[in-house]
């Protein structure tokens, strides 16, 4: 009974009134500007903003200290509102903000192996003794945005995943190049988050997310306040293409251990707090 009335109210957007279409979003709807939803497959736009929460990969916890966005159209049928939905880019090509997170404490402390090539080690020594400890990360979409499943009903039932997100994770520092990454287009870290509880495997415990404060900001919209999205049963690959193509041999390994990278399911965990919205795409097209 409670999948039904939830499902309705989703349905219900599909039906809600429209008008003559207009070239220009405003009010409310002016944050799904780079939605696709002229597209007559796109059925919903998504703009999920979360401003707080972590990431933990390994032995590295890193703060959500800059706000992150994740934005762009469902694709799906009314008849299939228990089944997630593809996500359609957004048109900007921003699907999922690329949101540079200061690492804490960086490469601060940290000395090269003395089994690098003398080379290696005095270039890396130099751009620590120079200050260049920081490093940033930032979470990006691994592969076509088409892999990211989006199941909006899954998050008012609070069980089952709301958002399937294939990631890797890019560090930056002068040091580690333009192209270190942890994880990849074709070995990504798999996130599966939730607004219910979570199963992990040891060590991790569960913990809770939050579907958040239903909302209805404008007609044919949905809000969703203040929710948590949470996933701690991931695995995380080793890192690649750190150091740039001379060096990834000797400098990823070195990435890994200070990381803790690979990781196992069970020691890794993500969490997102913010606020998610939902419009359908024919209130869009057909905005007065």
């Amino acid at each position: 009974m409670k999948r039904l009335f939830l499902a309705a109210i989703l349905a219900a957007l599909f039906l809600v009134p429209v008008t003559s279409a207009s070239a220009t979003l405003t009010g409310e709807y002016a944050r799904f500007s780079k939605c696709p939803y002229t597209k007559t497959s796109t059925q919903f736009c998504l703009y999920a903003e979360s401003k707080n929460g972590s990431f933990v990969l390994g032995k590295k916890s890193v703060p959500l200290k800059n706000p992150v966005v994740i934005q762009g159209g469902l694709e799906g049928t009314e008849e299939n509102l228990s089944k997630p939905f593809n996500l359609a880019a957004a048109t900007s090509g921003d699907t999922l903000s690329k949101t540079a997170q200061p690492v804490p404490g960086g490469l601060l402390g940290v000395t090269a192996p003395t089994w690098w090539p003398q080379i290696l080690q005095d270039l890396f020594n130099e751009t620590i003794n120079n200050g260049f400890t920081g490093v940033n990360a930032t979470v990006e979409i691994a592969g076509p945005v088409s892999g990211v499943k989006v199941n909006p009903l899954n998050a008012l039932l609070q069980t089952g995943s709301v958002f399937e997100l294939p990631v890797k994770v890019k560090l930056d520092n002068p040091f580690l190049g333009s192209s270190c990454y942890i994880g990849s287009n074709s070995n990504p870290i798999k996130l599966n988050l939730i607004t219910g509880t979570t199963s992990p495997p040891a060590p991790n415990k569960p913990i809770s997310g939050s579907p958040g404060e239903l909302g209805e900001p404008a007609i044919g919209m949905l809000s969703f306040a203040n929710n948590r999205l949470v996933d701690n049963s991931f695995s995380s690959p080793g890192a690649n293409g750190c150091g740039g193509f001379l060096f990834s041999w000797a400098v990823d390994p070195f990435v890994n251990s200070i990381v803790g990278v690979p990781s196992a399911a069970g020691t890794n965990t993500a969490i997102l707090e913010g606020t998610t919205y939902l419009v359908s795409a024919q209130v869009l097209r057909e905005q007065p």
